[in-house]
């Protein structure tokens, strides 16, 4: 299952130690199948707030997003971007192929509904 690696950099700005950083992570990147996804592009808030600029990297799963973001080649150049840009960086799980939002709405109905039944003293069915 796809996984990606999302950052929201909060102050984006030049520093020459952040092009290097740019010109150096796709090879920490390749060993561990990532690619970028969205980077460096405007972006349109429609609810709530997201300062600053967004990138999206895609991995084949979430181990490898983790084992890249670990990795001494990574960590090595981490510093180049995060001395000069705040921001926040998630690794999160893509969906199944197949997924089915409805399912999902179905399974939190019936764990409401359950939860309600015990909270009233009535046992699950």
């Amino acid at each position: 299952m796809t996984a990606y690696a999302i950052a929201n950099l909060h102050n984006p700005h030049f520093h020459p130690e952040v092009a290097e950083y740019i010109e150096r992570i796709q090879a920490t990147l390749d060993p561990f199948g990532g690619r970028f996804l969205v980077h460096g592009t405007a972006h349109e808030v429609r609810e709530g707030s997201w300062p600053g600029a967004v990138v999206v990297i895609g991995f084949p799963g979430i181990e490898a997003a983790r084992d890249w973001y670990e990795s001494p080649a990574y960590d090595e150049i981490r510093p180049l971007r995060s001395r000069h840009i705040d921001g926040d960086v998630i690794l999160v799980d893509g969906v199944p192929a197949g997924y089915e939002p409805a399912a999902t709405a179905a399974h939190l109905r019936a764990a409401a509904t359950d939860a309600e039944a015990s909270s009233q003293g009535a046992l699950p069915e």
